[in-house]
């Protein structure tokens, strides 16, 4: 059994690697924390002389890789004092003036599930063509890819997660999450115990999830919506967007689905409302921003229902608006708001994946077109006319 679904059945359903892949992530966490401690000093080391010379920090990658620096880069402005951005390799490519400058010195923390995307090697190049010196950290799952292999004028340094980081199937899982936890000890790499704290607590969240909520994931799957939003702030808003395109991409594009901050939903965003759209809230531990969270739960009480509002959170949601919750922790220590992402992406990694069943796709291969697949094909890199 994974995911409560007999082998046989998922076999069947072309399920069983995308079934194992989002099982697998506490586990997977585990090695892949285990590989960075291993390795602390010499990526320390590397940070500090980096940390030293930079004038900035751009977390970069490609479609759910470029979601990992949404919700790192306040973590990083933080811990560092640099201005941290995250851009997609996708804007660098077509407008690398926007972000690197001959005056100014980038730390360039690039993310990659394959690394063989035509984007990320084209990104990093721009990288040195455009700044004044560049420093490169590679965060990639597998050391064949391109961007394992990138050479460079400017320093660079490598960490390569766990085999089984490397998804199989089409829609990012375990990659997405394993990349994350990784930029996550980076930026807290000066903290060894607060990182091993929140390992811990982050992959007990997920294995509650998996024990004690899936089944009622599984039965929300088969409610009858046709568009879904996710809703989150600061971190969390890195994790609604990556919800989103998780529940399409495994859909096939049959649920349309939209993420935005709980602020900006109410700049126009929320029309979207209607009786066939699911509505998820990502929640924060914080209480400032969960002010702002509250005032817009009660909001939604006004214009059209939504069919079904989910709320996911460390202690459980008292609104009146929320139809149910799931619940992240159970003991009495609270995830750090910053780590809060890694585990909170589990709930909605689930409801993709019955979602698709549901709709009798594969979720191996959910793209029944061929519109999407597993590493982006068919982009062309022109050369910069400056």
């Amino acid at each position: 059994m994974i995911l409560q679904l007999p082998q046989g059945f998922l076999q069947e359903r072309e399920a069983v690697h995308t079934a194992s892949e989002i099982a697998n992530q506490p586990e997977l966490w585990r090695q892949t924390a285990a590989r960075l401690f291993d390795r602390s000093d010499d990526m320390e080391n590397f940070l500090r002389t980096a940390y030293g010379e930079v004038d900035n920090i751009v977390l970069t990658g490609a479609g759910t890789s470029a979601f990992i620096g949404i919700s790192l880069q306040g973590c990083f402005y933080t811990t560092t004092g640099k201005l941290t951005r995250a851009v997609a390799t996708t804007d660098i490519v077509s407008h690398p003036q926007h972000y690197f400058s001959e005056y100014d010195t980038s730390l360039v923390i690039s993310f990659a599930r394959s690394g063989n995307s035509p984007e990320s090697i084209a990104a990093l190049d721009l990288a040195d063509q455009f700044s004044k010196k560049c420093h490169h950290l590679i965060i990639t799952c597998s050391e064949e890819g391109a961007l394992a292999k990138y050479q460079s004028k400017n320093p660079v340094q490598l960490f390569v997660l766990p085999e089984g980081s490397n998804d199989k199937s089409l829609a990012m899982t375990g990659s997405y999450s394993s990349m994350l936890l990784t930029g996550l000890l980076l930026a807290y790499i000066h903290e060894p115990a607060f990182c091993r704290e929140q390992l811990h607590l982050v992959c007990a969240s997920a294995e509650k999830i998996f024990k004690e909520e899936t089944e009622k994931i599984q039965q929300l799957a088969e409610r009858n919506f046709e568009r879904a939003v996710f809703l989150g702030s600061g971190p969390l808003l890195g994790t609604a967007t990556e919800a989103a395109l998780k529940l399409q991409e495994l859909t096939d594009g049959r649920v349309i689905c939209k993420s935005d901050s709980y602020l900006g939903f109410r700049h126009g965003p929320k029309a979207v409302i209607d009786g066939t759209t699911l509505v998820v809230f990502f929640l924060t531990s914080n209480p400032y921003v969960g002010q702002y969270e509250n005032d817009l739960l009660q909001a939604m009480g006004n214009g059209q229902s939504a069919l079904y509002q989910l709320g996911i959170s460390q202690r459980g949601v008292d609104n009146s608006q929320i139809d149910d919750d799931i619940i992240l922790t159970s003991g009495t220590e609270d995830i750090a708001e910053d780590f809060l992402p890694v585990c909170s992406i589990v709930p909605a990694q689930l409801l993709a994946f019955f979602k698709c069943l549901q709709q009798g796709l594969s979720p191996d291969a959910p793209s029944v077109s061929g519109s999407i697949s597993r590493v982006v094909e068919g982009v062309n890199i022109y050369p910069v006319m400056q």
